[in-house]
């Protein structure tokens, strides 16, 4: 028995030209972000120092913002209607979200001044036993009656 061995032959190399390279000088792909990066640095803090130039400058909206945020915790307080909440449509969006605005514009006034804390508490213990219960119960009313009650005071 003869044996033969296949016969391979070695590819022969491709006809292609090597690429041409586009200049002379390799281009950092770096450099075009950074630059950017510092544009955006320069024009942000001018526009920054521009409406800090225009403000009173002392780094507050207003000097009444707490009182505000109350107020405004107290409006969402009185027009909302627990027994909207379970409600279906439109009427339920408005009370889900008239007693969460209540909740966060209470805090925001509380952390601006700690005369509100008790108007925040109320609400937030609103709405934490509702959030135990689903239920706008006795314990929940309570708490309601007593927050709004301190946004009669304001």
């Amino acid at each position: 028995m003869s044996s033969q061995q296949p016969q391979y032959s070695t590819p022969a190399p491709s006809a292609s030209p090597a690429p041409a390279q586009a200049s002379a000088t390799p281009r950092r792909p770096g450099l075009v972000p950074v630059a950017l990066l510092v544009a955006g640095l320069l024009i942000g803090g001018g526009a920054v120092g521009a409406a800090w130039a225009l403000s009173d400058g002392d780094g507050a909206a207003t000097g009444s913002a707490p009182a505000d945020d109350a107020r405004d915790a107290c409006r969402a307080l009185d027009g909302f209607d627990e027994s909207k909440y379970n409600a279906k449509g439109p009427e339920a969006e408005i009370a889900v979200n008239r007693f969460t605005a209540a909740g966060a514009l209470s805090q925001a006034a509380a952390a601006g001044d700690k005369q509100y804390k008790p108007l925040a508490e109320a609400v937030r213990r609103a709405q934490n036993l509702h959030a135990r219960t689903f239920e706008f119960g006795k314990e929940v009313k309570q708490e309601l009656a007593t927050a709004r009650n301190l946004c009669g005071d304001l």
